[in-house]
Protein backbone atom coordinates (compact mmCIF):
# COMPACT_ATOMS: atom_id res chain seq x y z
CA UNK A 1 0.00 0.00 0.00
CA UNK A 2 2.61 2.53 0.78
CA UNK A 3 3.51 2.56 -2.80
CA UNK A 4 0.25 2.97 -4.01
CA UNK A 5 0.11 6.03 -1.27
CA UNK A 6 3.20 7.77 -2.16
CA UNK A 7 1.69 7.48 -6.13
CA UNK A 8 -1.31 9.29 -4.97
CA UNK A 9 0.61 12.10 -3.21
CA UNK A 10 2.48 12.46 -6.15
CA UNK A 11 -0.93 13.24 -8.30
CA UNK A 12 -2.39 15.02 -5.26
CA UNK A 13 0.62 17.54 -5.57
CA UNK A 14 0.38 17.83 -8.91
CA UNK A 15 -3.12 18.33 -8.61
CA UNK A 16 -2.60 20.99 -6.15
CA UNK A 17 -0.08 22.88 -8.18
CA UNK A 18 -1.97 23.40 -11.09
CA UNK A 19 -5.14 23.80 -9.42
CA UNK A 20 -4.07 27.00 -7.30
CA UNK A 21 -2.24 28.01 -10.63
CA UNK A 22 -5.49 27.94 -12.75
CA UNK A 23 -6.84 30.19 -10.60
CA UNK A 24 -5.67 32.98 -12.22
CA UNK A 25 -7.15 32.38 -15.83
CA UNK A 26 -10.01 33.63 -14.06
CA UNK A 27 -8.37 37.26 -13.34
CA UNK A 28 -6.86 36.89 -16.80
CA UNK A 29 -10.93 35.59 -18.63
CA UNK A 30 -12.38 39.00 -16.60
CA UNK A 31 -9.74 41.46 -17.77
CA UNK A 32 -10.03 39.97 -21.45
CA UNK A 33 -13.70 40.88 -21.00
CA UNK A 34 -13.26 44.18 -19.96
CA UNK A 35 -10.79 45.43 -22.05
CA UNK A 36 -12.49 43.94 -25.49
CA UNK A 37 -15.91 45.58 -23.78
CA UNK A 38 -14.11 48.83 -23.36
CA UNK A 39 -12.53 48.79 -27.34
CA UNK A 40 -15.42 48.14 -28.37
CA UNK A 41 -17.63 50.63 -26.43
CA UNK A 42 -15.03 53.54 -27.24
CA UNK A 43 -13.40 52.57 -30.25
CA UNK A 44 -16.30 50.80 -31.56
CA UNK A 45 -14.25 47.80 -32.63
CA UNK A 46 -14.63 44.41 -31.38
CA UNK A 47 -13.22 40.86 -32.27
CA UNK A 48 -13.95 37.51 -32.16
CA UNK A 49 -10.72 35.87 -31.28
CA UNK A 50 -10.85 38.08 -28.08
CA UNK A 51 -14.36 36.56 -26.92
CA UNK A 52 -13.07 32.80 -27.89
CA UNK A 53 -10.03 33.75 -26.15
CA UNK A 54 -12.20 34.51 -22.69
CA UNK A 55 -14.28 31.27 -23.05
CA UNK A 56 -10.78 29.54 -23.52
CA UNK A 57 -9.47 30.84 -20.00
CA UNK A 58 -12.97 30.53 -18.43
CA UNK A 59 -12.76 26.61 -19.76
CA UNK A 60 -8.77 26.22 -18.68
CA UNK A 61 -10.03 26.95 -15.10
CA UNK A 62 -13.00 25.23 -15.10
CA UNK A 63 -11.21 21.97 -16.39
CA UNK A 64 -8.04 21.82 -14.92
CA UNK A 65 -10.01 22.56 -11.15
CA UNK A 66 -12.09 19.70 -11.74
CA UNK A 67 -9.17 17.55 -10.37
CA UNK A 68 -8.15 20.33 -7.79
CA UNK A 69 -11.87 20.09 -6.81
CA UNK A 70 -12.02 16.45 -6.34
CA UNK A 71 -8.62 16.25 -4.38
CA UNK A 72 -10.46 18.62 -2.11
CA UNK A 73 -13.80 17.23 -1.34
CA UNK A 74 -15.28 19.44 -3.00
CA UNK A 75 -17.20 18.34 -5.63
CA UNK A 76 -21.36 18.99 -5.24
CA UNK A 77 -23.29 16.33 -2.87
CA UNK A 78 -26.43 15.53 -1.59
CA UNK A 79 -25.52 16.67 2.19
CA UNK A 80 -28.84 15.96 3.77
CA UNK A 81 -28.31 12.11 2.84
CA UNK A 82 -25.12 12.06 2.83
CA UNK A 83 -24.70 13.38 6.59
CA UNK A 84 -26.83 10.97 7.86
CA UNK A 85 -24.56 7.99 7.68
CA UNK A 86 -21.48 7.43 9.73
CA UNK A 87 -18.52 8.18 8.35
CA UNK A 88 -17.24 4.61 7.28
CA UNK A 89 -20.81 4.35 5.42
CA UNK A 90 -19.26 7.54 3.78
CA UNK A 91 -16.33 6.32 2.83
CA UNK A 92 -18.21 3.17 0.87
CA UNK A 93 -20.02 5.79 -0.90
CA UNK A 94 -17.20 8.14 -1.94
CA UNK A 95 -15.28 4.50 -2.75
CA UNK A 96 -18.66 3.33 -4.94
CA UNK A 97 -18.97 6.73 -6.78
CA UNK A 98 -15.47 6.86 -7.49
CA UNK A 99 -14.78 3.44 -8.97
CA UNK A 100 -18.43 3.04 -10.54
CA UNK A 101 -19.27 6.42 -11.69
CA UNK A 102 -16.66 9.19 -12.01
CA UNK A 103 -13.64 6.37 -13.30
CA UNK A 104 -15.94 5.27 -15.96
CA UNK A 105 -17.38 8.53 -17.13
CA UNK A 106 -13.73 9.82 -17.54
CA UNK A 107 -12.53 6.78 -19.19
CA UNK A 108 -15.75 7.35 -21.41
CA UNK A 109 -14.64 10.97 -21.99
CA UNK A 110 -10.80 10.20 -23.03
CA UNK A 111 -12.12 7.43 -25.22
CA UNK A 112 -13.90 9.76 -27.14
CA UNK A 113 -12.08 12.97 -26.68
CA UNK A 114 -8.26 11.71 -27.49
CA UNK A 115 -9.72 10.66 -31.59
CA UNK A 116 -11.75 13.93 -31.01
CA UNK A 117 -8.41 16.25 -30.48
CA UNK A 118 -6.64 14.39 -33.15
CA UNK A 119 -8.47 15.22 -35.63
CA UNK A 120 -9.54 19.09 -34.63
CA UNK A 121 -5.24 18.76 -34.82
CA UNK A 122 -4.49 17.56 -37.79
CA UNK A 123 -7.30 19.25 -39.75
CA UNK A 124 -6.07 22.59 -38.96
CA UNK A 125 -9.69 22.92 -37.30
CA UNK A 126 -10.88 27.05 -37.09
CA UNK A 127 -13.42 28.49 -35.69
CA UNK A 128 -16.56 29.03 -37.92
CA UNK A 129 -16.52 33.13 -36.14
CA UNK A 130 -14.95 36.02 -38.60
CA UNK A 131 -11.81 36.48 -36.86
CA UNK A 132 -12.23 33.44 -34.64
CA UNK A 133 -9.14 31.39 -32.98
CA UNK A 134 -7.85 28.03 -33.98
CA UNK A 135 -10.05 25.10 -32.28
CA UNK A 136 -8.13 22.66 -31.00
CA UNK A 137 -6.30 24.00 -28.19
CA UNK A 138 -9.56 24.11 -26.45
CA UNK A 139 -10.38 20.77 -27.32
CA UNK A 140 -7.11 19.98 -25.63
CA UNK A 141 -7.73 21.61 -22.80
CA UNK A 142 -10.93 19.17 -22.65
CA UNK A 143 -8.67 15.94 -22.78
CA UNK A 144 -5.91 17.69 -20.25
CA UNK A 145 -8.81 18.60 -17.91
CA UNK A 146 -10.38 14.73 -18.30
CA UNK A 147 -6.45 13.37 -17.70
CA UNK A 148 -6.29 15.20 -14.61
CA UNK A 149 -9.36 14.06 -13.31
CA UNK A 150 -8.75 10.67 -13.82
CA UNK A 151 -5.25 10.67 -12.21
CA UNK A 152 -7.25 12.56 -8.95
CA UNK A 153 -9.70 9.51 -9.41
CA UNK A 154 -7.25 7.18 -9.08
CA UNK A 155 -5.95 8.90 -5.98
CA UNK A 156 -9.12 9.08 -4.62
CA UNK A 157 -9.96 5.66 -5.15
CA UNK A 158 -6.02 4.79 -3.28
CA UNK A 159 -6.77 6.91 -0.55
CA UNK A 160 -10.15 5.79 0.38
CA UNK A 161 -9.09 2.00 0.58
CA UNK A 162 -5.98 3.07 2.56
CA UNK A 163 -8.17 4.84 5.11
CA UNK A 164 -10.63 2.27 5.40
CA UNK A 165 -8.33 -0.53 5.67
CA UNK A 166 -6.40 1.30 8.20
CA UNK A 167 -3.41 2.47 6.17
CA UNK A 168 -3.79 6.50 6.38
CA UNK A 169 -5.56 8.44 8.65
CA UNK A 170 -8.92 10.58 7.10
CA UNK A 171 -7.29 13.55 5.64
CA UNK A 172 -10.31 15.17 4.77
CA UNK A 173 -12.93 13.98 7.71
CA UNK A 174 -16.34 15.19 7.24
CA UNK A 175 -18.03 18.40 8.93
CA UNK A 176 -21.99 18.53 7.75
CA UNK A 177 -22.24 21.78 6.55
CA UNK A 178 -25.23 22.66 8.50
CA UNK A 179 -25.33 22.33 11.84
CA UNK A 180 -28.99 20.37 13.30
CA UNK A 181 -31.69 23.23 14.42
CA UNK A 182 -31.18 22.68 17.86
CA UNK A 183 -27.48 23.13 18.44
CA UNK A 184 -27.85 26.71 16.17
CA UNK A 185 -30.17 28.15 18.91
CA UNK A 186 -27.76 30.02 21.66
CA UNK A 187 -27.66 27.47 24.83
CA UNK A 188 -29.42 30.26 26.98
CA UNK A 189 -32.63 30.76 24.53
CA UNK A 190 -33.25 26.82 25.02
CA UNK A 191 -33.86 27.35 28.71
Amino acid sequence: MKPLLGFSRLIDAITERIGKAVSWLILVAVLVSAGNAVIRKVFNMSSNAWLEAQWYLFGAAFMFAAAYTLSQNEHIRIDVVYGMFSRRVQHWIDLFGHVFFLMPFVVLMLYYLVPYVRMSYVSGELSSSAGGLIIWPAKAILLIGFVLLALQGVSEIIKKIAIMTGNMDDPTPYVPAHAPLDDAVAPEARS
